[in-house]
């Protein structure tokens, strides 16, 4: 194709099932298999289903326990982040072989901006389809990509086929291409909003192309232009490389449901210790901590503040965590404990010391004690040595 038929190239990539594809991948004897990856708790969520399991109606945020009900063969997995981040790591490197401009979305999923290099990588056809065989020579995991001129029309076209799809939709055809679709293939249409816009009677996306701006502002407010745009295929947002994650989380819902602070601590301490490692193997710090609760009544409690300094201590946010819960009022019982630390930055950021912060004065001889500790469990194997340190 011409290049004046293409202002921009962007892909999306997004791999398969990542990670229940992960543990068959591990795992030759679940492959094939529907795997469910989340707590063997009755009480937690689905993470991944295996497209094994997705025939059954299973799906990811599925309660677990619906979902056995949907699979009875299925087998459930606990998930292994740091396995999952290691693969990305793979991933995120082969998608930085086609550009230096890749935005990472999580894990599993990032836009490449490929424009003008037609000349290196082939038309976009052929760019898609070296993007993921690269990403499967790599890993042996499948990705399913998605390329147009826009960052929207690229992440519709790369769920089109999956698994291991490729879809390339010509930026004079996209409107076209989009037409068919329902509303709830447009970005930012969620259950509150598709009633919404069914009650005005836009069932495709080409219905909401063609509607009124004004009906849908009067209908929708602000978002309607929003919707339009889309709808249009219009979409100017660059592709925004270096952003990386915004945030590193461990959440756990609980087999037995805790109300009290000595009940709760415990799981804050495991939390602070799964961050800290993976803000470390990221290379970042954090500035923020947040903690969250989720009562017996599924309501979502937060509360979350800055630190004087950004750190990758996990005692530092543990005892942050631990100042926190004094700020939940709530008595509970809870289901769900999590933590997560927000607004990172690279590790070495020069950043000014708060003088009298006794936690972070400390810093340094805890953050060598953890390295060591954390040196001595993936050599001998998690169990093996346990931290015991409260600052």
């Amino acid at each position: 194709m011409k290049q004046a038929s293409w202002p921009r190239i962007v892909a999306h990539a997004d791999m398969d099932a990542f990670y229940a594809a992960a543990e068959q991948l591990d795992h030759p004897e679940l492959r094939g298999r529907p795997v469910l990856v989340g707590p063997r708790s009755e009480r937690g969520v689905v993470l991944t289903a295996s497209y094994e399991a997705r025939p059954y109606g299973v799906g990811s945020a599925m309660p677990i326990a619906r979902a056995r009900r949907l699979c009875p063969d299925a087998i459930t997995v606990p998930p292994r982040f740091d396995r999952y981040e290691e693969l990305s790591r793979t991933i995120m490197r082969v998608f930085g072989d086609f550009s230096p401009n890749v935005e990472a979305l999580s894990l599993d999923e990032a836009f490449i901006d490929l424009s003008g290099a037609e000349r290196i990588f082939g038309p976009p056809q052929r760019m898609g389809h070296r993007i993921r065989e690269a990403v499967r020579e790599a890993t042996g995991l499948t990705a399913s990509v998605g390329v147009s001129s826009t960052k929207y029309v690229a992440k519709a076209a790369s769920s089109y086929r999956k698994p291991y799809g490729l879809t390339v939709v010509p930026p004079g055809e996209a409107k076209a291409w989009l037409a068919p679709q329902p509303v709830s293939r447009l970005f930012g249409a969620g259950p509150k909003t598709l009633p919404k816009l069914e009650a005005l009677g836009l069932h495709t996306i080409g219905d909401v192309a063609a509607c009124d701006p004004r009906e849908l502002h009067r209908g929708l407010g602000s978002i309607g232009a929003h919707f339009a745009a889309l709808a249009n295929a219009r979409d100017p947002r660059p592709v925004e490389g270096g952003r990386g994650s915004r945030s590193v989380g461990s959440d756990r819902t609980l087999l037995a449901d805790v109300s009290t602070r000595a009940e709760i601590l415990p799981h804050l301490r495991d939390s602070a210790d799964r961050i800290g490692r993976r803000l470390r193997r990221k290379g970042c710090a954090a500035r923020g901590v947040r903690v969250r609760l989720k009562t017996t009544r599924f309501e979502l409690l937060t509360r979350q503040c800055l630190l004087g300094r950004a750190t990758d201590v996990a005692d530092v946010l543990y005892e942050t965590a631990h100042r926190l819960l004094d700020a939940f009022g709530h008595p509970g019982p809870f289901r769900l404990v999590g933590m997560a630390a927000y607004d990172l930055a690279p590790a070495e950021a020069p950043e000014q010391l708060q003088l009298f912060d006794r936690l972070l004065q400390q810093e340094g001889p805890v953050r060598r004690l953890e390295r060591t500790l954390e040196a001595q469990i993936e050599r001998f194997g998690k169990g093996v040595v346990v931290s015991l340190i409260q600052i």
